[in-house]
């Protein structure tokens, strides 16, 4: 069964916040609560996020609703909506479609998976950073990436153990109001693999396929070159013997005649051919 055709005939659920780790927050609720699945974050600018869900109509209205209670509970309700049934041409223009194309084909893999998520908005970039850094010494978590939605609002990702990743949340908010303003914290103890596809992750953090290399090893012999003092003596040794003249020692061939003479192909002679001698006949008694 292809994965798209799961989205077919259902409903779209969203549910708007005006704070990135509420919505976090939120989906991971509406995906423990029914059988939906998050195709993403759609960030308006102004501090507005709002969380997209697919699934059965029954289930769609049930996971909006734990949204709704747990945004009430959070102070952070804006807007919700449950559609049932949505036309492609909606899918089609709005980014909805898009995401849900991208989530169909599969994403990349997060080496971060099955572990706790720590998210920490501050409103101001510098609270922000300062929060980051003073998480980062004070527990044993990785920064995994940030997001900012607008109206000064900037939110710092963490991963790792339940226990680090509290620790370190809790001196990140100490970090953040000495700084400037700590707008909203959360912690996810076990996110869920539709949850860890939807959050922004670093790209220095993204597995790359690389290419694969072939332990090939190519060895070239390379021939000797012969010395140019050994060539001279070579053509000296050679001449006198292929042109079957006897030069007298004083007039020794230069190295441009012997150069020309080792060049040269000898004449062959022609071959004198001699009847072999008769052989003797011993002198024989006559015959009787």
């Amino acid at each position: 069964m292809n994965r798209l055709d799961r989205f077919t005939d259902t409903a779209l659920g969203l549910v708007s916040t005006e704070s990135f780790p509420a919505i976090v927050g939120i989906a991971d609720m509406m995906l423990k609560s029914s059988d939906v699945t998050l195709v993403g974050y759609e960030k308006t600018g102004g501090g507005f996020c709002t969380a997209v869900v697919r699934g059965g109509i029954s289930d769609v209205r049930l996971a909006v609703q734990e949204g709704i209670d747990l945004a009430a509970q959070f102070g952070q309700k804006v807007s919700t909506l449950v559609v049932p049934r949505p036309m492609a041409n909606l899918e089609a223009v709005l980014p909805i479609g898009t995401k849900l194309a991208e989530l169909a084909k599969g994403r990349h893999g997060n080496p971060f998976r099955n572990q706790a998520v720590g998210l920490l908005e501050t409103r101001g970039f510098p609270a922000m950073v300062g929060a980051a850094d003073a998480m980062l010494k004070s527990a044993d978590v990785t920064l995994t990436a940030y997001e900012t939605i607008g109206s000064g609002l900037c939110t710092a990702i963490i991963r790792g153990t339940i226990a680090n990743v509290a620790m370190a949340i809790d001196v990140g908010m100490q970090e953040a109001e000495r700084i400037g303003e700590l707008h909203s914290v959360m912690v996810i103890p076990r996110a869920l693999e539709d949850l860890d596809q939807t959050l922004p992750l670093a790209s220095c953090w993204i597995e790359e396929l690389q290419p694969l290399r072939l332990p090939i090893e190519l060895k070239e012999t390379e021939k000797e070159l012969v010395a140019l003092p050994e060539l001279q003596q070579e053509l000296q040794s050679l001449a006198p013997t292929q042109s079957g003249l006897q030069l007298p020692e004083s007039r020794q061939p230069k190295a441009e005649e012997l150069l020309e003479l080792s060049m040269q192909t000898p004449q062959e002679e022609p071959l004198e051919t001699t009847q072999p001698p008769e052989p003797k006949t011993l002198n024989q008694p006559p015959e009787e």
